[in-house]
């Protein structure tokens, strides 16, 4: 459906918003949908009005640099990509800003040649080559290349890449790096760079010339019709920086394979903490792992389970030597594993410090037989990768109606599909959705962009969290949030959705605070997870 442009809606900040994220695919049905029904070139029109709508805003947002003094670079490519940059750089002419723009080679698609003449006409100065310095310039415009580009960069456009990313990388105090739709060179499906394997593979086959593929490194992004996962998982929210996507007229909330996880999508089916509740409401819930030597992890995961809500918390230990309580929180009910009914559980959170003895085989096999919702971590990951028989039980789980939910990190899902971990990251969202088949199970794919898919065919990816959590012991503490939320009768994608988006949010929370994302532990995590959970779902009752 198309909007007249009398009413276009404002851009969109995809802050705490469930939206789509649309395939090259999925932009590629809605534009020829799009083109049937509008004018000709309104599409580009729209696009490029946007970005110099949204490059003006940041030009007023910045309080250091008079208007009039702001200069305006702008890179134009030879598609479409270079025509929404042509349109653009009218606009931002039209409205007194100085605009250079650069064009290596003359756009060729018919709307772009409009937008060229219309550029032209407008008084836009137009070069053909980039200054070897872009330092008097406040703002730079990455318009190369958007969704689609399947060539790695070459020539004069990888030498302007570079210089981009050169001036994002070195932190301006002022002004920034605009990519137009995607960065280019970014896969806007998959958040890879185009063309890295194979330059690392031309590289190891002893090439003198080393170097990874190539993409601009972005300050901010202004996406066109809708968000793409590429710029939200893998190399892209790296490369994307602050994403602002701008609808231009396009409808695209119909097309809803993938989408940005929210809270909007999981706060519905958090219970209510009513006055006449008690601990047995909100469940009890068994973290089951620890052998000889490794309690910490399973303790780790307890924890944060008691900080998200979960009514009863206990550690089944497969080991000796395990503590008889926990000093910081008496409240955990510590067992060896042959002491606690684990069928009498809500949930289960299984495989952290478990071991991969034949104590951890049986203890997987046992718990596979229990009608009760289970999640698999680490050790029982590993331990499904290497025992099809146990493989197949967790698949037959799913098939009956019970699924497990899973929580690779990339070299564990490698194991279990048979691949090697940048075979994963090449397409996270591909690598998920394999999981979720093959094993009937909800899978969350941990790693930046944190993919979530249902056997159903739902994927979210996750847009919180920062390098905070790349520290021993995060994904223990992710595994007692999302069992917490199991044995909080939460639905499988839902719990893992909830426990996913608190436990990212707690890490960019305390990162603001100054506590990360150097330096923060994993113990500190779950005690923020409480805070957001209160105040963001909980208000009422935590005033």
């Amino acid at each position: 459906m198309t909007v007249p442009e009398s009413t276009l809606p404002t851009l969109i900040s995809p802050r705490n918003r469930a939206l789509p994220l649309l395939t090259l695919t999925d932009l590629r049905i809605l534009e020829t949908q799009a083109a049937a029904t509008l004018p000709q070139h309104a599409l580009m029109s729209r696009a490029g009005k946007a970005a110099a709508s949204y490059l003006q805003e940041l030009i007023t947002r910045d309080t250091s640099t008079e208007k009039s003094k702001h200069k305006v670079w702008v890179a134009a490519g030879p598609g479409n990509n270079g025509g929404d940059a042509l349109i653009m750089a009218a606009e931002l002419h039209q409205a007194g800003i100085a605009v250079t723009l650069c064009m290596p080679l003359e756009v060729k698609p018919d709307d772009a040649r409009w937008a060229l003449d219309t550029a032209r006409a407008a008084g836009v100065a137009i070069t053909t080559a980039a200054p070897d310095s872009l330092e008097s310039y406040t703002w730079l415009v990455d318009g190369m290349f958007g969704i689609g580009l399947t060539r790695p960069l070459e020539g004069s456009f990888a030498i302007i890449a570079r210089q981009l990313s050169q001036r994002t990388k070195a932190r301006p105090a002022r002004g920034g790096v605009l990519a137009l739709d995607t960065p280019s060179g970014l896969d806007g499906d998959t958040g890879t760079v185009v063309g890295e394997e194979r330059e690392r593979n031309r590289v190891l086959g002893g090439s003198e010339n080393q170097r990874d593929g190539l993409a601009v490194h972005a300050t901010h992004t202004i996406t066109f019709i809708g968000a793409k996962p590429g710029l939200f998982t893998g190399q892209g929210r790296d490369l994307a920086g602050t994403v602002i996507v701008a609808p231009i007229g396009i409808d695209s909330t119909t097309r809803t394979a993938v989408q940005l996880s929210a809270p909007e999508l999981f706060a519905g089916f958090l219970p209510p903490r009513d006055f006449a509740t008690n601990k047995g409401t909100f469940g009890s819930l068994a973290v089951v792992g620890g052998d000889t030597g490794m309690c910490g992890a399973p303790i780790l995961a307890a924890r944060a389970a008691l900080y998200t809500g979960a009514g009863k918390v206990h550690v089944a230990f497969l080991g000796d030597g395990a503590p008889p309580y926990d000093p910081p929180h008496p409240e955990l009910m510590l067992h060896a594993i042959d002491d606690l009914p684990l069928d009498k559980m809500d949930a289960l959170a299984i495989g952290c410090g478990m071991g991969l003895r034949d104590g951890a085989t049986r203890a997987m096999h046992d718990v596979l037989r229990l009608d009760v919702p289970k999640l698999f971590d680490a050790d029982a990951l590993n331990l499904m990768s290497t025992d099809p028989s146990l493989a197949a039980e967790v698949t037959a789980r799913g098939v009956q109606g019970d699924p497990c939910v899973l929580t690779p990190h990339p070299l564990e899902a490698a194991r279990l599909l048979g691949t090697d971990a940048p075979g994963v990251q090449r397409d996270r969202l591909a690598a998920a959705r394999a999981l979720a088949a093959r094993f009937a199970a909800v899978v969350v794919l941990k790693g930046t962009g944190t993919v979530i898919a249902a056997p159903d065919g739902r994927v979210a990816i996750n847009p919180t969290g920062n390098a905070a959590l790349a520290t021993g012991g995060t994904g223990d503490v992710l595994g007692g949030i999302i069992g917490a939320f199991l044995a909080q009768h939460l639905p499988r994608y839902e719990a893992a959705l909830a426990g996913v988006y608190l436990h990212g949010l707690a890490a960019d929370t305390l990162s603001a605070q100054g506590h990360g994302p150097a330096g923060l532990t994993a113990g500190e995590l779950a005690p923020m997870v409480r805070t957001l959970l209160n105040r963001m779902f909980y208000p009422a009752v935590a005033q």
